[in-house]
């Protein structure tokens, strides 16, 4: 029995696909050891979202070489599409896997164990219209399954890669997707998180066209499911029907990721992004009018080339005018391969980081103001883990707006849903709460 470690980089749908991958090799035999030990074959599945993204990769790459030199390494996923002719030239990997080939592997590592020689498995990303079939029946997670049923990207954002890491729009049929809810219900999953590279995408690429609306309203009449939640969202998806339907599903969690990435229509058209701050801010509105208190979180790039000081301020105004639960903010990564990369003016380190601290501070701000709105109010949480803090016992778990929350207790109470009422904070970002 060969001893096989995996390592994922990156996104929620590389950590599905590495999950997918362990399960294909544990049905076949593999035993899979902590990526800490010593092992037989070691798959990265690799991240290249950003240069930082693709050095980390290299790194893990010939950190795996190093704890074993006569071990099979296996590069996987994107970096393997963005390079891979220089992945097949570095002597510490012995295979690529490139995306939609995932599949693929137990066959390549059974080759390799035959005749031992470095070998390629990559397709032509831009040109593959077939969506890779990979399936879960469990997940690392005892409560939550994050489950694919999108991969690529037709947008091409000017400061993003991936649209050629994971090429066009590909959806997965929706019975295939039926089914594994269905499974992962079965075994005692109560929440599903939809997940994709492009999710807002899913089914325009069906004959005849679907959507991702379609798809929600399937999921949830899998019995066993009480709760659907989605992954990042484009803002043009948000219209009222859509909002409406989703409104009337108690499953339906109402924690909208809806990507933003600046709040300066000037640095969204250099971006490449298809709507202004006034659309997003309609969508925004709209939302609202449907839901009570929902959730919305967003990502925010600052710094981008030529990004002026007016320009940043009018995106820190955007964001107090908004009141997001959540703001993800990054500072713009140079892409190799990307027009924003060869853009001029780019932004100085030593100005993004003050940026960057500034939004960061005001979301520390707005998140506690969304988290007060819940103060001595009662709650749904599903439970997901019991942890110790100084010594006492709290179940922990979120709400449908994905608010951490925590219960004094010593019963065990890991995928159970009860009603609680918020009286305060443990810390300042987890609730207090009390059994009803």
């Amino acid at each position: 029995m060969k001893r096989v470690a995996l390592h994922n980089l990156g996104c929620k749908v590389n950590a599905y696909e590495t999950e997918a991958m362990q399960q294909m090799l544990e049905d076949n035999g593999y035993e899979i050891v902590p990526f800490t030990e010593p092992a037989d074959v070691y798959i990265i599945n690799t991240c290249t979202v950003t240069n930082i993204a693709d050095r980390k990769s290299r790194q893990m790459l010939h950190r795996a070489k190093a704890k074993n030199p006569n071990a099979c390494v296996v590069a996987a996923g994107c970096y393997v599409q963005a390079a891979g002719e220089a992945l097949l030239q570095d002597e510490a990997v012995d295979l690529v896997i490139g995306n939609n080939r995932k599949k693929d592997l137990i066959r390549v590592l059974r080759k390799w164990e035959q005749d031992h020689k470095a070998a390629e498995c990559i397709t032509d990303i831009a040109t593959d219209r077939e969506y890779e079939e990979l399936t879960l029946g469990r997940t690392t997670e005892h409560t939550r399954a994050y489950l694919k049923v999108q991969d690529g990207c037709n947008q091409f954002c000017s400061y993003c890669i991936i649209p050629y890491a994971r090429g066009r729009v590909r959806s997965r049929k929706m019975e295939d997707v039926i089914h594994e809810v269905k499974r992962l219900a079965s075994e005692g999953y109560q929440e599903v998180v939809l997940t994709g590279i492009h999710l807002s995408s899913y089914g325009v690429d069906f004959e005849p066209c679907s959507s991702l609306l379609d798809l929600i309203l399937r999921v949830q009449e899998v019995e066993g499911i009480e709760r659907i939640r989605l992954g990042s969202l484009e803002p043009r998806i948000i219209t009222e029907e859509f909002v409406s339907e989703l409104s009337k599903s108690r499953k339906f969690c109402p924690h909208f990721h809806l990507s933003l990435q600046s709040g300066c229509d000037d640095t969204l058209k250099r971006m490449n992004r298809h709507y202004t701050t006034g659309e997003y801010f309609k969508k925004c509105r709209l939302i609202r009018e449907y839901f009570e208190h929902p959730a919305l979180t967003t990502d925010i790039i600052v710094g981008f080339p030529q990004e002026t000081e007016e320009e940043f301020t009018s995106t820190r105004d955007f964001l107090e005018k908004v009141s997001f639960y959540e703001t993800h903010i990054f500072k713009y990564s140079r892409r190799q391969g990307t027009k924003a990369a060869v853009m001029e003016g780019q932004i100085p380190e030593p100005v993004k980081a003050v940026r960057s601290n500034e939004l960061l501070a005001l979301n520390r701000e707005k998140s506690k103001a969304f988290r007060d709105y819940y103060l001595n109010k009662t709650q749904e949480v599903l439970f997901e883990e019991m942890t110790r803090i100084d010594g006492v016992a709290y179940q922990i778990g979120h709400t449908k707006e994905y608010v951490k929350v925590a219960v004094k207790s010593e019963r065990e109470r890991s995928n159970q849903l009860c009603r609680v009422r918020v009286t305060g904070y443990l810390t300042d970002e987890i609730m207090l709460a009390e059994f009803e």
